[in-house]
């Protein structure tokens, strides 16, 4: 790697690191409601909010002892199914497993997205 290139990584790494921190003060109405429900070990394993990954992607909640990314999608996601598979396949290839559940699943059934949480992370 250049010495060029290894600034632009270093720069590109530092805007992440700097957006995932403010994404973690600005947490969506959805992410903060599962955010409660799941912090604290509420599910038996610790969750991290708004986590760089690979250097490329911010997961919403990643629980990294079992290895699962949690991803709420809201409805700007439609726009970008392919993007997300595209992702979603890069992060496997790394050991993560992504669920992804909508905003509106959170909100309107929260104990069904929890329990899709605990089945994913036996799994």
């Amino acid at each position: 790697m250049s010495p060029y290139s290894a600034r632009q990584f270093a720069k590109r790494k530092q805007l992440l690191e700097a957006r995932a921190h403010g994404m973690r003060q600005l947490l969506s109405p959805a992410e903060a409601r599962l955010w409660h429900a799941i912090s604290a070990r509420k599910l038996g394993v610790q969750f991290r909010r708004q986590v760089v990954l690979a250097d490329r992607y911010i997961a919403d909640f990643l629980a990294p002892e079992a290895r699962l990314i949690v991803e709420v999608d809201g409805g700007q996601h439609a726009a970008s199914v392919a993007a997300d598979a595209r992702r979603d396949r890069v992060l496997a290839r790394l050991g993560y497993r992504t669920l992804r559940v909508s905003a509106r699943q959170v909100h309107a059934n929260l104990e069904g997205v929890l329990s899709q949480i605990r089945a994913a992370l036996v799994g």
